[in-house]
């Protein structure tokens, strides 16, 4: 069965600092971190990789990224661009930021019709989720009332950044696997006993380290598509006047569907460690932990 990796790297990246995040060098030979992003994937199965990207990035992306890729798979590209908005509507001019996440698959919509699995760009995921959800969405695909999705399950604890706070969705599950709730948890930074993050009143309080979240790693049928850009109305709507900061973010569309009873969604777990270029201190943390995968022999030397 046909599915597509789907990698997120609009994003601008105002924590990392100068130089485009997404394609900064991590491996022996030049490689980026979605390098091994693809060759996990590919081995997991899928057979297409779609790019989202911005046009102001394109020749860059292309030669720092595209190029190799498209010697190995077929590929092919979205652009996630801040005026491009479904139903007439019409972005304020002073805004210069993309829409989010939820914005950035929804510019999918001319590219993908088949299965695919969405993910960040800047982030190391581990394969086991990659082949769990390539498995999902080849037993799911077309079936059933509602739509059938999934999202790798991460342990806190293996999600921290030893450089500044993270942002991660903190999940709930029912007795049978499925997502029931996800908060948007921001500031969380690692400590001796495990993870904490401020409350509303900006005191820390405690995480437990083994709390289940979400690292933006979902398995969608293509008619989520749809689905979103129905869902950014709505969101569009509530926006303060003068708002251009705002985002339409996966986790939060993704609890509104299982709030209206629109689908499901199947958390598949995984105990791989994440590390990922949020800021720039953490270019050299990732290019240990990539040497520590090749001296494991998780990768090869030369990808």
């Amino acid at each position: 069965m046909r599915t597509s990796m789907v990698l997120m790297a609009a994003g601008f990246g105002t924590r990392f600092g100068a130089g485009v995040k997404q394609i900064q060098p991590v491996g022996p030979n030049g490689e980026v971190l979605m390098d091994y992003a693809i060759h996990d994937a590919l081995k997991a199965g899928f057979d297409r990789v779609v790019f989202i990207i911005r046009k102001d990035i394109e020749d860059e992306f292309r030669a720092g990224v595209g190029r190799r890729t498209e010697a190995k798979c077929d590929v092919s590209y979205a652009f996630q661009r801040v005026d491009n908005l479904p139903f007439g509507l019409v972005s304020p001019a002073e805004r210069k930021k993309p829409w989010g996440t939820a914005h950035a698959v929804m510019a999918l919509k001319s590219v993908v019709n088949e299965p695919f699995m969405v993910l960040n760009a800047d982030d190391y995921y581990g394969a086991q989720a990659f082949g769990k959800v390539r498995g999902f969405l080849e037993a799911h695909a077309g079936g059933g009332n509602g739509l059938s999705c999934c999202m790798g399950g991460y342990v806190l604890g293996n999600t921290l950044s030893d450089n500044g706070s993270v942002t991660r969705g903190i999940c709930a599950q029912d007795e049978n696997g499925y997502l029931t709730a996800i908060q948007e948890t921001g500031g969380i930074v690692r400590t001796p006993q495990g993870a904490a993050a401020p409350d509303a009143s900006g005191e820390m309080q405690p995480l437990p380290p083994d709390a289940l979240v979400s690292m933006n790693l979902w398995g969608f049928p293509p008619e989520m598509i749809d689905y979103l850009e129905q869902g950014f109305l709505p969101f569009y709507k509530s926006l303060s006047p003068g708002d251009i900061k705002s985002e339409y973010l996966l986790p939060g569309a993704v609890e509104q569907m299982i709030a209206e009873g629109a689908g499901s969604v199947k958390v598949l777990p995984t105990s791989d460690a994440w590390f990922g270029m949020t800021y720039a201190a953490d270019t050299e943390t990732t290019r240990n932990s990539i040497r520590s995968l090749i001296n494991q022999g998780v990768y090869p030397e030369k990808l």
